[in-house]
């Protein structure tokens, strides 16, 4: 079987448990931020919503989105932890051949090789 070295994946762990850690600060800092527009926007004591509230509205939500991408961004890393735990970290789901290592560097939770993701090559089992 195609695979990366024990060191190699070691390398890889380490990366990912630090881009793991940074997304987590991240969710919890726009939760954070999320959390405190609520105390402050919204119809309050029967008021009439202003242009300001529309906008808190609007940036609550998209810190919402950045929440919802960081959360999905999380759970990939998490996979790609469990894909080196069983050694199967960086084989190319289509190909399944080795990822290029600056791919894997750049998006450390990659499942295909840069080839399969544009379309390249076709699936090993047609090869």
């Amino acid at each position: 079987m195609i695979r990366y070295s024990d060191a190699e994946l070691e390398e890889f762990k380490v990366l990912i448990n630090k881009k793991l850690a940074d997304a987590s600060r991240e969710v919890a800092y726009l939760q954070g931020i999320i959390t405190r527009k609520d105390d402050m926007g919204g119809d309050v004591d029967g008021r009439y919503m202003t242009m300001e509230d529309g906008t808190v509205s609007m940036e609550r939500e998209q810190m919402s989105q950045m929440v919802s991408r960081q959360i999905s961004f999380i759970d990939n890393l998490k996979k790609a932890l469990i894909r080196i735990e069983n050694k199967t970290y960086g084989v190319c789901r289509v190909t399944g051949k080795l990822i290029d290592k600056a791919r894997l560097r750049a998006v450390p939770h990659a499942t295909l090789s840069l080839e399969a993701k544009l379309g390249i090559v076709k699936p090993k089992e047609q090869n």
